[in-house]
């Protein structure tokens, strides 16, 4: 569903036998995000949300929502930063969204990471437009390993487009990792300590760290007097 888009009306929830792990009674959360204030959909989605989990015999707990793109972090988004939270604290057994890119949609990798937290928490999830979506279902088993499978392969791609970015580097002559140490502060700094000033004022009066001057002070050198 693109955002701005209000959820589809439906025909009153009804138990869902799809599901094979849900008992009646557990503790649910209802998320719901839009991506800006101009969106109205959030309470739609809310309700049908409600609707659902009255549907199966959940007790809903609380609701959280979130006004933002889904492509923002959960340091960046508080209600799904509170989920987490909440999920840490074992305050709720079940997490439901209406669907996955409401959920998240930083990519494969960052939300399986969230979902799988959420596992490690003892907290299911489900998808309420996309039940097979879950932890819940009967194929949880497989919609798990494939969107692992997914997560890996965009973590092996990461990795290439970085390894390449580094050999496009190297052929235009370009020097990668940290810059060459400067002698003249490793003297300066040798010269500053023997005059009994503390690391962290030689770190002043050279603009760096105390730890960065305790590294000046103490670097080693090659044959040459060069610092390695």
């Amino acid at each position: 569903m693109k955002s701005g888009q209000n959820p589809k009306k439906s025909k009153p929830e009804k138990h869902d036998d799809f599901l094979k792990a849900s008992p009646a009674g557990s503790r649910v959360l209802v998320y719901a995000r839009v991506s800006t204030a101009g969106d109205q959909d959030v309470q739609n989605q809310i309700a049908q949300l409600r609707g659902y989990a009255d549907a199966q015999g959940w007790q809903v707990v609380d609701v959280v929502t979130d006004v933002c793109s889904g492509s923002k972090s959960a340091t960046e988004r508080d209600g799904l930063g509170k989920v987490l939270m909440l999920a840490h604290q074992h305050r709720f057994d079940i997490l439901l969204f209406w669907s996955l890119d409401r959920f998240s949609r930083e990519g494969s990798r960052k939300t399986i990471g969230y979902l799988t937290e959420l596992e490690g928490y003892g907290v299911g999830w489900h998808s309420f437009t996309e039940p097979y979506i879950s932890t819940l279902g009967v194929f949880s088993d497989a919609i798990i390993a494939l969107l692992s499978a997914l997560a890996k392969q965009e973590r092996l791609r990461s990795g290439e487009r970085t390894r390449a970015g580094l050999e496009r580097a190297r052929a235009n002559g370009k020097r990668l990792g940290r810059p060459p140490k400067s002698r003249d502060r490793i003297i300066e700094a040798r010269r500053l300590r023997s005059e009994g000033l503390s690391f962290s004022k030689i770190g002043e009066r050279l603009g760096v760290s105390y730890v960065r001057a305790y590294q000046l002070v103490n670097e080693t050198s090659n044959d040459r007097g060069e610092p390695e």
